[in-house]
């Protein structure tokens, strides 16, 4: 059984359906069953229930000979580095309950970090955790900035016809497309292939500046003449606040941001075929475009 925390999710969704296609058993984890029913409706077992609930999802791992663990985001946690080292335990203690030997778990890159980075800090927390079991094989998966991520500037875009954000636009850094986390992470579960406590980090195909991503985008979208705005640190947490994020999630996002702008989270490693990942913005674009124009 290969058992999928976050399934409903951008990476959790993706692995499930390749799985899935592959004709694996797979359990799928989540908080709706109306949406795990797709998985469902094609083999899957849905198991329902809340992440800060140890005990359920010791059940959930239970059997499993490969669990992929993550740390669902809840943008309006008041306390966000709690939050996640609240679920992070509950995980910890649900993988020893249940005698699972192999997770694949989502971290970051900057994981190695314990300050400075934002909401990565509690992931830092997790690694160490997870670190600390005995007798279960771990690989940390170690994405870079999730393509996807530009996709919550969509409303910016259309409402004020700017892109923008407090990552300063000259800066390049690695991107990566949650596809192609979903694949490594599918290929990892198949083959089980990893033995104690390991790390690999995704990079994408280059670094690229948001000036060039938001060049691609325009061209994609039909407004080739679309800027980017670096956005102050006062306004770019306001921002956050008004669209519903909790005054430390947007606090520790402008963080994040600003260790990019300090290239604080650059890699420090070449791209190699074990970091670099397949799908490039321009392929991305496309996608995007997709969902404004929808």
């Amino acid at each position: 059984m290969f058992t999928i925390m976050g399934a409903t999710g951008n990476i959790g969704s993706k692995l499930a359906d390749r799985l899935l296609t592959k004709e694996k058993p797979v359990r799928v984890i989540g908080r709706s069953t109306e949406r795990l029913q797709k998985f469902v409706d094609r083999g899957a077992v849905a198991a329902v229930g809340d992440a800060d609930n140890s005990d359920f999802l010791a059940d959930a791992f239970t059997g499993s000979a490969v669990v992929f663990a993550m740390i669902p985001p809840d943008y309006a946690a008041p306390d966000f580095r709690k939050y996640q080292n609240d679920i992070g335990g509950g995980i910890a203690a649900a993988i020893e309950k249940s005698g699972v030997t192999h997770i694949v778990s989502l971290s970051s890159l900057g994981a190695h970090l314990p300050d400075k980075t934002g909401p990565i800090k509690g992931l830092y927390d997790q690694e160490q955790r997870l670190n600390q079991l005995d007798a279960v094989h771990i690989l940390h998966l170690r994405p870079t900035f999730f393509m996807e991520n530009t996709l919550m500037n969509i409303d910016m875009i259309k409402n004020m016809g700017i892109n923008g954000g407090h990552i300063r636009g000259d800066v390049p850094f690695a991107m990566v497309a949650t596809q192609d986390i979903a694949q490594v992470a599918t290929e990892r579960m198949l083959e089980r292939d990893f033995s104690g406590k390991t790390v690999r980090e995704l990079l994408g195909p280059r670094d690229i500046s948001m000036d060039e991503v938001t060049r691609i985008i325009g061209a994609k979208i039909g407004k080739p003449d679309l800027s980017y705005v670096h956005f102050s640190r006062e306004d770019y947490i306001n921002g956050l606040s008004q669209a519903g994020l909790s005054e430390d999630m947007a606090h520790q996002l402008a963080e994040l941001d600003a260790a990019i702008n300090d290239r604080l989270l650059a890699s420090g490693q070449p791209r190699t075929e074990d970091n670099r990942t397949p799908t490039d913005f321009e392929e991305f674009a496309g996608f995007f475009a997709q969902v404004f124009k929808a």
